[in-house]
């Protein structure tokens, strides 16, 4: 891959997926950074915080506990354009249900739908179409 990115943030509840998305992250040399948080509750109070790194790209898991990924949406919405940064949203799921599908295409703010798990292949295909 040409293009490494300085920060990826994963946001779901699985820490399995996490530590896999993570290692095949840092294996492909995507990203200087990645940070990984395990609700989007969590993940907002950290774009909130204004703590840098910034993320160049966010996956975010549809399916989790207290705050889901749509709600997350619904929050990183409101946030002010500097602390949204330019980030790429990537809805990174499990899910394969066409309503899913449907919905996310009611979202601007998503780039792109793809399903679990995240591999060197999906990962170059996504920097290759947006960065």
């Amino acid at each position: 891959m040409n293009k490494k990115l300085n920060c990826i943030m994963l946001v779901d509840d699985s820490s399995d997926d996490n530590f896999f998305h993570e290692r095949e992250i840092k294996k492909s040399d995507l990203a200087t950074i990645v940070i990984t948080k395990n609700s989007g509750k969590t993940a907002l109070e950290y774009l909130k915080s204004k703590k840098d790194p910034r993320s160049d790209l966010i996956f975010l898991d549809i399916n989790m506990p207290g705050m889901n990924g749509w709600e997350f949406l619904n929050e990183y919405n409101q946030l002010d354009k500097e602390l949204q940064s330019q980030a790429i949203i990537i809805m990174l799921t499990t899910s394969d249900n066409s309503d899913d599908l449907e919905r996310v295409k009611m979202w601007k703010i998503v780039s792109h739908y793809i399903t679990k798990p995240l591999t060197k292949e999906t990962m170059k295909d996504i920097i290759d179409r947006y960065f």
